[in-house]
């Protein structure tokens, strides 16, 4: 048997929220209507082509209640317009009152998925597999787990995922009194071995100081393409380009992506795929169950 991992405790409290915030004390129009011991079978339809995400937790959201859930497609899979992604059977009035929280995290989850798939394509095709595309901390409280679950459903990386992922010093940090190089050199010996430190820099020079200061990420944040190119230039020139990861990031949108993904950078970083991604067009269509010797 598989040990459990707290993650999995975590994510199904999570999800227990979720219903508990649109039940409240309950469903009075389902209560109301619908016989308790009435069956239903509810089919989740996908309505438009999109990327897949959200299956698993959509399941633990039909078991919470007390239903059982068949997948139809797996999670991170390319599907078109009206395919079907679920089959669930169970009591009618318990499909009625996860119906909307299940929509919502599906469509949300594969929104997020479907704008990360169109990222990576693109990145793929113009680098040929050498950049890849993450996601930030641009999430929405509570969320985060989904949207970056989501995020590596649709090919993408999910960068840090909490502040003590890695060392990331930014401009607001060296606001604060540390030059660029002593706060690199602090980090270092304060910080575990095992730990990464990347440093955001806006201009093309203070990537070459950055390299020389011994970061292991450089994020070229809110640079246009051409300087961008630069600040590669001068790493190649120096003789630094190769111990150092480099990842672009700030107003990078799908427009404009390819012009980015040619500067010679390893990764790029889009907050849009998780704060601004548009829900994908799902629903759910419940009949009642046939009865059995039928």
């Amino acid at each position: 048997m598989m040990p459990l991992d707290p993650e999995d405790f975590a994510v199904e409290d999570a999800l227990r929220s979720f219903l508990a915030e649109d039940l409240g004390h309950g469903d009075i129009t389902t209560n109301a209507l619908i016989d308790p011991a009435r069956k239903a079978v509810g089919h989740v339809i996908c309505n438009e082509p999109a990327t897949i995400a959200g299956l698993e937790e959509a399941r633990i959201l039909v078991r919470l209640v007390g239903c059982q859930a068949d997948s139809q497609v797996a999670d991170g899979e390319r599907v078109k317009s009206g395919s079907r992604l679920l089959r669930i059977t169970g009591p009618a009035g318990s499909l009625l009152k996860i119906e909307r929280t299940l929509l919502n995290l599906l469509s949300h989850m594969s929104g997020v998925a479907t704008a990360t798939a169109n990222l990576v394509e693109i990145a793929r095709r113009n680098s040929r597999g050498r950049v890849r595309i993450a996601c930030t901390r641009k999430t929405l409280p509570g969320l985060r787990y989904f949207e970056k679950k989501a995020v590596e459903l649709g090919g993408g990386d999910t960068h840090r995922m909490r502040l003590d992922d890695a060392v990331l010093i930014k401009d607001n940090h060296l606001a604060l009194g540390r030059s660029l190089a002593r706060s690199v050199q602090t980090a270092r010996s304060k910080v575990s071995f095992t730990k990464k430190i990347e440093v955001e820099v806006t201009v093309p020079t203070q990537a070459v100081e950055a390299a020389v200061a011994g970061a292991d990420i450089i994020l070229l944040d809110n640079m246009k393409p051409e300087m961008i190119r630069k600040g590669v230039a001068l790493l190649k020139e120096k003789g630094l380009r190769d111990h150092v990861i480099l990842e672009a990031s700030g107003r990078i949108r799908k427009e404009n992506l390819s012009s980015y993904v040619k500067t010679g950078v390893d990764v790029i970083s889009v907050g849009a795929i998780t704060h601004s991604a548009r829900s994908i067009d799902i629903s759910m269509e419940i009949t009642p169950a046939a009865a059995r010797g039928k």
